[in-house]
């Protein structure tokens, strides 16, 4: 579990489990050096953004992340970020490859993504904890 963070006024923990799923369900991530491109090439840029990878683990046809994220950058432009800056350097290595699966199109993720938010607390004593305030 991550731990709180603090600038100048304000204190946060954001943590997200995000999932990209690859285009067309491909099962295109069986190869590890595929696999473990992506996995480097989605550190370099988050790091760069100063987006943490908690933990990052892949299945056949998708992948999942655990982040964590300052408040001055939304979830959608972490994912906008991750997914173009993976799909860009996975084609410049695999280009032979990636066009039999994709005939048309530089593509390698759905357009959409699954985010979840981590909290540290249950639903439950958050909903307790707002209905006893003043």
């Amino acid at each position: 579990m991550g731990r709180w963070k603090s600038k100048k006024r304000h204190k946060y923990l954001l943590q997200y489990h995000v999932i990209f799923v690859c285009k067309y369900r491909k099962k295109l991530l069986v190869s590890k050096q595929i696999l473990d491109d992506i996995k480097q090439f989605s550190h370099k840029i988050c790091k760069k953004h100063h987006v943490i990878i908690r933990y990052m683990e892949t299945d056949k046809d998708h992948i999942h992340y655990m982040t964590e994220t300052e408040p001055t950058i939304s979830i959608s432009r972490i994912v906008n970020l991750m997914k173009s800056y993976t799909t860009y350097h996975i084609w410049e290595r695999y280009p032979n490859y990636l066009r039999k699966h994709f005939w048309k199109e530089h593509t390698f993720w759905t357009d959409g993504y699954f985010v979840c938010s981590a909290g540290n607390v249950s639903e439950k004593m958050l909903r307790e904890y707002i209905e006893n305030q003043g």
